[in-house]
């Protein structure tokens, strides 16, 4: 009886509903965010690459001069924008920084993330806006604290969950890939007394972007056929593979990051004009496939109309490091998945009795978890994304075995590497603030 009275009163409680209503506003808001940048990112990309198709070497100016551009705009006005997001996330939930919660998720900082992921597609970079719209989310879930006035730190730090799981199933249009993702990437502590109301405001985003752009599969409904018994060898294959080159970029992400943040914090214009003017030839070079996110790239390989395959994963891969170590703002889940789209198309070679999207997606989940180490999420992802309950076991073996060998070679996940290089160099980011070049 007395425990009926005690859920009455917090069914009924002034202050349980300010939460649930801050969760649930939030949630819309950052559906609305993450719309309006799939919008933004489609319209920038489009506009590169319809300028570049016309003037192919304007990207030798356009692309240095727009990475140099969103450097400088990030280091002045929105410091602590730089790169995915996800590292300063997840920097933020950590109790041991939580004092840089209100430096690093802010609402300027959700506005310039956004302006400036614009902006580097704007000019060419091999970047996504889903770890952007993550870091975009829990900005402005975070800032709905002062709002609401939450009395305990386990309440704010379940908005930031929240809005950074919103983020994903906003963007991608996942709901449930978006929750996984908070408790496999962004918690592993999840806090269970407020894992309803998070559950329930990563539904509303998803709902909102359900809402504006229509009930779509983001690469489109991709149908096997095939036996999850026929997909054992591929999806070995595809684990193996995905490990071994997804790890190798994690580890050589890492390493240029580190290498490249003394001179990033004495000229960081000129390591954002050089790097930018390498993005410019690897773009040239490869007739332009490697510009972007990469999605519609994937989309054509998933359907059999893509062509490049391992040589395309090879560019892509390159210009997706060259790309995050100029600084500016951009992510890694959609560039890896067009990635691992490319190697899945390599990899259908070897299998010609298989139905080629099965082992093209089989190639991206094996990439992907190789990358992020987050083995469930990425099979779940791909289910949701292409509306294929019957491969999802197979996803998930590849996924599992990529992420395993990927252990061997990049020893810490990749955004746990990231956020700890991000800390590291954060003083002296600011103190270079007055002397940038």
């Amino acid at each position: 009886m007395r425990k009926f009275r005690h859920s009455g009163r917090q069914l009924l409680s002034a202050r349980a509903w300010r939460t649930r209503l801050a969760f649930w506003g939030g949630a819309v808001v950052v559906g609305l965010a993450a719309v309006m940048l799939a919008d933004g990112a489609e319209l920038a990309d489009g506009w590169f690459r319809g300028v570049v198709h016309d003037h192919p070497l304007l990207t030798f100016l356009l692309t240095p001069l727009g990475f140099a551009l969103a450097v400088w705009l990030t280091r002045a006005f929105f410091q602590g924008a730089q790169g995915s997001g996800i590292p300063q996330t997840m920097a933020a939930l950590d109790p041991k920084h939580a004092a840089l919660r209100d430096t690093l998720l802010t609402f300027r900082i959700a506005v310039g993330k956004g302006l400036m992921v614009l902006l580097g597609l704007a000019s060419g970079a091999s970047i996504g806006r889903e770890g952007p719209t993550v870091h975009i989310g829990a900005a402005i879930m975070n800032s709905l604290r002062k709002v609401a006035h939450f009395p305990h730190h386990d309440l704010s730090r379940g908005l930031v969950v929240a809005g950074g799981a919103a983020g994903v199933a906003a963007a991608f249009n996942t709901p449930l890939a978006g929750l996984v993702f908070a408790i496999e990437e962004l918690s592993r502590t999840y806090e269970q007394k407020v894992s309803g109301t998070v559950l329930l405001a990563i539904l509303v985003a998803g709902v909102v972007s359900v809402g504006l752009l229509g009930n779509y599969d983001y690469f489109g409904r991709v149908i096997t056929n095939v036996a999850p018994i026929d997909l054992l060898t591929p999806a070995l294959a595809a684990g193996v593979v995905g490990g071994v080159l997804g790890g190798g970029f994690t580890a050589a992400l890492i390493y240029g990051v580190r290498r490249a943040a003394p001179w990033q914090r004495s000229r960081p214009l000129t390591v954002a004009l050089l790097l930018g003017l390498a993005m410019a030839t690897l773009g040239y070079l490869s007739g332009g496939a490697v510009y972007g996110t990469g999605y519609g790239e994937a989309k054509a390989l998933l359907a059999g109309e893509g062509g490049g395959g391992l040589l395309y994963a090879l560019e892509k891969g390159l210009a997706t490091l060259v790309s995050y170590w100029s600084g500016i703002p951009g992510g890694l889940f959609a560039p890896s998945l067009s990635v691992g789209a490319g190697l899945g198309g390599a990899l259908a070679g070897w299998f010609p009795h298989i139905a080629f999207p099965a082992v093209a997606l089989l190639g991206m989940a094996g990439y992907f978890s190789g990358v992020m180490q987050t083995p469930i999420t990425a099979a779940v992802i791909l289910m949701e994304m292409t509306d294929d309950q019957a491969i999802f076991l197979p996803l998930l073996g590849a996924s599992l075995i990529a992420s395993g060998i990927s252990r061997h070679i990049a020893h810490t996940p990749i955004y746990h590497a990231l956020m700890e290089t991000f800390l590291a160099n954060l003083p002296a980011a600011k103190d270079s603030d007055q002397t940038v070049r």
